[in-house]
């Protein structure tokens, strides 16, 4: 995949990075709950181990030491390509230009989420979050929070190659965005509490809707000339989309039992990208509880 220009803006980033290493233990994500965060949870739960919040892992503060020269050198010839943090800012920036674009031509106002980079361990409005719930947005804070380290891990250990691989997953987390802005995460909630057991059921839908959302910005990215997307890099966002499937996450780790997804499976998730991406319109992606 290739942008429409290689100018960065980090006026919607807090870098708090710092430390090295993997905080131990699990912590909740609110909304969004992590692309990510079902596989910690899973092989924790099958395999035992890890602890129940992030107690031992430094928590990134705000002003980490990346956090002055971030802007400079991601807009310095050829630093998109070079670093992980430019290529997922620039991403995080061209997915904000086209959903502002296309609230714009419905008449709505589209405020833009933050970004935020850490390591091992985050303060968020949903509460303390380690490295290892994965990338995650949490709407009463409306930030994205991503650690990077553990990103590249993700497309090492679980097969989300590639760069538009990574666009996919930011895409995601913006998707959970949209669904606080719409009220669609506010309304899932309430049918959750109002019905426990349609919690799964109900976060299901809500990711494979966040999926959905991710392929309609590609299309609409690629039509608005934001950026440049091939049949490889198609692929790439659907082998990703795949390879965080609940079925392949659970075979993994030895145990398949769809009665746990929180996720969905490794085909819906394709499914709904294609769905998204094919439709090119918010409403091609339904509403959240699903009739």
């Amino acid at each position: 995949m290739r942008f429409d220009d290689e100018s960065v803006d980090a006026s919607e980033l807090e870098d708090q990075r710092g430390g090295g290493g993997l905080g131990r233990g699990l912590a909740v994500g609110g909304g969004g709950a992590g692309i990510l965060g079902v596989v910690i949870y899973l092989l924790v739960a099958v395999l035992g181990g890890g602890g129940s919040d992030s107690a031992g892992a430094p928590l990134s503060q705000p002003g980490g030491s990346e956090s002055g020269d971030v802007a400079q050198r991601c807009n310095t010839a050829g630093a998109i390509d070079q670093y992980d943090d430019c290529f997922v800012l620039k991403a995080f920036n061209e997915i904000n230009e086209v959903w502002g674009a296309q609230f714009a031509r419905s008449g709505q106002t589209y405020t833009k989420p933050r970004l935020v980079y850490f390591s091992q361990a985050v303060r968020t409005g949903c509460g303390t979050a380690s490295s290892q719930v994965g990338p995650f947005y949490c709407p009463p804070d409306r930030k994205v929070y991503i650690d990077l380290g553990f990103l590249d891990q993700l497309q090492r250990n679980f097969g989300a190659q590639g760069r538009y691989a990574q666009a996919y997953i930011v895409a995601h987390e913006v998707g959970h965005h949209l669904q606080t802005l719409t009220g669609t995460e506010a309304r899932v909630r309430r049918a959750q509490q109002a019905d426990p057991s349609q919690e799964n059921p109900l976060s299901v839908q809500l990711e494979l809707q966040a999926d959905c959302y991710a392929g309609v910005w590609s299309t609409l990215a690629n039509n608005a000339g934001n950026v440049t997307i091939g049949e490889a890099d198609l692929d790439e966002a659907l082998g990703a989309a795949q390879a965080v499937g609940d079925d392949r996450i659970q075979a993994q780790a030895g145990q398949v039992n769809p009665e746990t997804w929180t996720h969905g499976s490794a085909q819906q998730r394709k499914d709904s990208f294609l769905t998204g991406y094919r439709g090119a319109t918010l409403a091609s992606c339904g509403t959240v509880p699903h009739a």
